[in-house]
């Protein structure tokens, strides 16, 4: 196999759950191969660059290896280089409480009703 179309990559390699959503996503423009713009039939081949806006996250990835249908997860992470940049931090609850620290109080709830209005 000398190269496959984008969208059909970006869903082997678990970027996107479905293909028509890494169609779609190539039709609204969020999707460029070697830096130009991609449509859903672009041929990518192996090392190539793939920029691609995913849940509102830029990801950088170079094609490592070329795959047409879906790919395990320890598959897809193999068969791409991921050169995004980190993820921003997750901004903490206002309140203060920490994750999993179980149900809210009745004074949490107070505060989180307050910060709401």
């Amino acid at each position: 196999m000398d190269a496959v179309r984008v969208d059909q990559w970006l869903w082997a390699v678990r970027l996107f759950k479905t293909r028509s959503a890494a169609t779609e996503a190539c039709r609204a423009g969020h999707v460029r191969v070697n830096g130009g713009p991609a449509k859903a039939a672009s041929p990518v081949r192996t090392g190539d660059r793939v920029a691609a806006r995913v849940h509102g996250r830029e990801r950088e990835l170079e094609v490592v290896q070329l795959a047409a249908k879906r790919l395990s997860p320890p598959q897809a992470a193999a068969s791409l280089v991921d050169h995004s940049p980190p993820r921003p931090p997750r901004a903490d609850e206002p309140w203060g409480r920490d994750p999993g620290s179980g149900r809210p109080t009745k004074r949490d709830r107070r505060q989180l009703d307050r910060f709401r209005r």
